[in-house]
């Protein structure tokens, strides 16, 4: 079987690419698997090399490999036919280009618009609320299976080393914090969450307070967003990366980075982070987080689409772009999706323009109070439990579809 996916940024990868390529080739271990990336404002420009080290058995394309593929030009060694393309990330439009060219059964995750709803033969939904939402998009009912969300099980494999991560003790019973990877992320949120650890520091002693890492950024990208202390409008603090990229240097501070980032957060017990697909990963844990929204300076948000390049223009882009975001931020009633999926503010928020002592203060208060800790984290585990195995119920899904 030739199984082509599409992919897009660091979320999708880990939480949707990763646990379901990992039960494909357990199943299947000959299968060919081809990984395109595909263009994305959100990517970080590395997904495609993490995803060879991680699956080397399987094709991956690069996103101007996929371009060049789209417009005509075939890379060395692809089949001239596909068994089944699977979206997994990025505009749909790209499954629909690559079903074109590919051919073979056409199927999505999670989303679809009312003009596939003639291409996609199956759609794997993550939940009721999104099966009736894609009801809404035009799928037909008889063509939806929902499956559970990838995500879940993306964090507990990692969890346990699934996928090759060490164990580590260096969030136990503490704190783990989680800045982000997008590139505007590593230069600024992390400057702020350092200056948040400091303060942490003061407040709570010896508790240990840890970094997690992602893997989609490099050494010197990290290195250099610690020296510059970021944008002067997050009230970050420089900082530098020592110990073999195992550690960030405050002063006399200290504080462990992990690459292994679930497998320490698994024993922490408050998690502090952006939004993004990590908060699913630590509610599937049982970890609950302080969620943090600055908008300190939104023009250096990344968004998708033609507004993410409105801010270039010159006198006029920087406020053109400011407003889009807080406008687009507006619209929501929460930003964490564990908050979104339980339809009630679960976890804490702290949007605005934000200041790292405030930011410890939440979390400090947050953290003291045990009894809080483990009835959320209790809860969130809770919740997303009925998830685990998507993977599973999806490769199975996959394969026998292609094997009838």
């Amino acid at each position: 079987m030739i199984l082509a996916l599409t992919a897009n940024g660091p979320g999708e990868f880990s939480g949707w690419v990763r646990p379901l390529l990992a039960a494909l080739y357990a199943r299947d271990p000959e299968l060919d698997v081809r990984l395109f990336f595909v263009p994305d404002d959100y990517a970080t420009g590395r997904e495609a090399e993490v995803a060879r080290a991680l699956f080397p058995a399987a094709h991956v394309y690069g996103p101007r490999e996929y371009l060049q593929f789209a417009i005509g030009r075939r890379p060395a060694g692809l089949p001239m036919r596909a068994d089944r393309v699977q979206y997994l990330g990025g505009d749909l439009m790209h499954a629909a280009r690559l079903q074109k060219r590919l051919g073979g059964i056409a199927t999505s995750y999670k989303f679809s618009r009312k003009s596939y709803r003639r291409l996609f033969a199956r759609v794997f939904a993550v939940d009721e609320a999104n099966r009736t939402q894609l009801i809404e998009w035009g799928v037909p009912p008889e063509r939806i299976a929902v499956i559970g969300n990838l995500a879940i099980d993306a964090a507990l494999a990692e969890a346990l080393g699934a996928f090759g991560d060490p164990p580590s003790d260096a969030a136990r019973d503490g704190i783990i914090i989680m800045p982000g990877s997008r590139k505007n992320e590593v230069a600024n949120i992390y400057a702020m969450f350092v200056a948040v650890a400091v303060e942490l520091r003061r407040r709570l002693g010896n508790v240990p307070i840890a970094f997690g890492r992602s893997p989609f950024t490099t050494d010197g990208e990290l290195a250099s967003a610690l020296a510059s202390g970021g944008d002067p409008r997050v009230y970050g603090v420089r900082a530098e990366l020592v110990d073999g990229a195992t550690a960030i240097r405050c002063g006399s501070d200290v504080f462990p980075v992990v690459a292994a980032a679930m497998r320490a957060a698994a024993s922490a017990r408050l998690a502090i982070s952006i939004p993004g697909t990590k908060l699913t990963e630590l509610a599937a844990l049982g970890v609950p987080a302080i969620v943090c929204i600055p908008f300190n300076a939104p023009e250096l948000a990344v968004i998708n689409g033609p507004l993410q390049y409105v801010g270039r223009l010159p006198l006029i882009g920087t406020p053109l772009k400011r407003a889009a975001v807080l406008a687009v931020a507006a619209r929501f009633t929460h930003y964490a999706q564990p908050n979104m999926d339980m339809e009630r503010r679960v976890l804490p928020e702290l949007s605005g323009t934000l200041f790292p002592a405030r930011i410890a203060a939440v979390a400090a208060e947050h953290y003291i109070d045990g009894a809080w800790c483990r009835q959320t984290g209790a809860e969130l585990r809770a919740f997303y439990a009925p998830h685990a195995g998507a993977a599973q119920r999806m490769s199975g899904a996959l394969l026998e579809a292609s094997s009838s």
